[in-house]
């Protein structure tokens, strides 16, 4: 694609345009677009081949977005992106003193992450154009979600693509995400829409995070589904506050436009969980039909004479026409409303309860949730991604009647993330096990000790000892083992916090990581 061509698919002009090699630069205002237009009109043909927001990932003749981070700024590799062949860089505007002396051509804009996201969209030619796209948002449950709406919609004959925090599908080839990040930055979501696009993919089923919907990255994906589990306590290292937090969601049901027609037979609505506090949160955003679902409250779609067993969860879900019976293999009570998410989705767009029946039916389950770790040892050991209070709640909920032994639990709390959540989750440890190991689960660059001490007084104040009721070990190896030490016939040991994750940070180092191996190796020991 021809620069002048993508730089016009930018919503605004930028504020500024540094042309290097001369003491040229351009000012533009915010109203300017036909200095703007005749700007981009004026740059020679020179083709664009790709995008970068990583210099070294920069390819010859390359355009490189200089996207502020956590730990840096993309400002400062601008040297490294002309050294690899970019043409020319996009960003923020730069200090008086780096502006004398470029490497290449900078065009400065108010949001970066806007113009990425647009970037992007126009790089890709828009493939969210002609794609069914689906957003599921929530502070839990999300992953599950999107793969129970992918299962009914390929049991219905549909040809689906998606995006989670676990997973990636195209057309029926899966692979696991390893990048951990569970929304992808915009140029990757565009990426992966317009491969979905070429292999024939009909449906594209994305997980729409807090983080993914304030930072732009979802941004041009024009959804036409927007899918709700909860909003629970989650994130407020970033969002400050609850309400904040609420209010990233938000954006996901006012990107649903009723007036968009992709002329692919869609129905554009909103799914929302009346049994949630989200509800009466995201209602006022949703310019579309809404259809709801619920346990316990008249719906949409609801669940009734809800059997939960060990291995399997059945019950009667009731539709707007008639009623089916669902029986999966998925267990506990949050997985019915994970469950019924997916069945209102799979209703709005016309799919029949025959077919919803056997996409639910074929999950065999979800990598990292609730999965049950077996090497011949007399007591249970699940892992599961619960990094949440609510999620550890609700699965220590749901094991604990299973469990006829004592319930343990091994888990933390990511370091430079919410620290609210930590003597929450040490509390709740407190009140729903026998007894539980803290240990790491991504310290980053937070002194180790002290994430699991700060948890450790959640469960101090709920009457807990330590040392007696519970033990803080940092190395999460020696954690696994020590509680599977204590374990006997009987017993339910859960590895909480890591899931599928392949990997574990500490300091800035991403090492591998697999809860599931882990655990393997160590029951193999005993």
């Amino acid at each position: 694609m021809q620069l002048k061509t993508l730089l016009t698919s930018l919503e605004q002009p930028p504020l500024n345009v540094h042309v290097v090699g001369t003491a040229h630069s351009t000012q533009f205002i915010a109203s300017d677009t036909t200095n703007w237009a005749q700007y981009a009109a004026s740059i020679d043909n020179t083709d664009i081949t790709g995008i970068a927001y990583d210099s070294r990932k920069v390819q010859e003749g390359g355009l490189f977005i200089a996207v502020p981070g956590y730990h840096t700024d993309g400002r400062r590799f601008l040297a490294d992106a002309a050294k690899r062949g970019a043409i020319a860089a996009l960003g923020e505007p730069l200090q008086h003193e780096t502006s004398t002396a470029l490497p290449l051509s900078y065009i400065e804009v108010n949001d970066v992450r806007v113009a990425l996201a647009n970037l992007s969209c126009a790089f890709y030619r828009y493939p969210a154009h002609h794609l069914c796209t689906i957003g599921v948002t929530g502070t839990d449950g999300k992953t599950t979600t999107c793969n129970l709406i992918s299962a009914i919609l390929e049991a219905a004959g549909l040809q689906t693509g998606l995006m989670t925090t676990a997973n990636f599908r195209i057309s029926g080839q899966e692979w696991e995400n390893s990048t951990r990040q569970s929304t992808l930055e915009a140029l990757e979501v565009q990426q992966y829409l317009r491969r979905m696009l070429d292999a024939g993919v009909t449906h594209a089923i994305i997980e729409a995070t807090s983080h993914g919907l304030e930072l732009q990255r979802v941004r041009g994906s024009n959804f036409d589904v927007g899918v709700v589990t909860n909003i629970t306590h989650e994130h407020l290292d970033f969002h400050k506050s609850l309400a904040h937090y609420r209010r990233a969601k938000a954006r996901l049901f006012e990107m649903l436009d009723p007036h968009r027609d992709k002329g692919i037979g869609i129905h554009p609505v909103a799914i929302l969980n009346r049994d949630d506090v989200s509800y009466d949160v995201l209602k006022p955003y949703c310019r579309v039909p809404i259809l709801d679902y619920s346990i316990d409250q008249p719906a949409t779609v609801r669940a009734i004479d809800i059997q939960l067993n060990a291995h399997s969860t059945r019950f009667r879900a009731l539709l707007p026409e008639g009623e089916t019976t669902i029986e999966t293999q998925l267990v506990g009570r949050f997985n019915v409303s994970n469950c019924l998410a997916a069945i209102t989705t799979a209703y709005s767009q016309g799919i029949r309860p025959a077919a919803i029946a056997q996409g639910l039916a074929e999950v065999k389950g979800i990598s990292g949730r609730m999965e049950s770790i077996n090497e011949g040892q007399p007591f249970t050991v699940i892992v599961d991604y619960a990094h949440t209070p609510d999620s550890l709640e609700k699965v220590l909920a749901t094991l604990r009647p299973l469990t006829s032994g004592k319930l343990m639990v091994v888990f933390g709390s990511a370091g430079e993330r919410d620290v609210q959540k930590r003597p929450i989750m040490g509390r709740i440890a407190a009140q729903m096990t026998d007894f539980f190991v803290i240990t790491d689960e991504d310290p980053r660059e937070e002194e180790r000790t002290r994430i699991l001490q700060e948890i450790a007084k959640g469960a101090e104040a709920a009457g807990k000892r330590q040392g007696r009721d519970f033990l803080c070990i940092v190395d999460r190896t020696q954690a696994i083992a020590t509680a599977f030490a204590k374990a006997q016939a009987g017993d339910t040991v859960i590895l909480a916090g890591k899931g599928h994750e392949q990997s574990i940070i500490i300091g800035r180092q991403k090492l591998p990581w697999d809860d599931r191996q882990v655990a393997r190796e160590a029951l193999r020991r005993l």
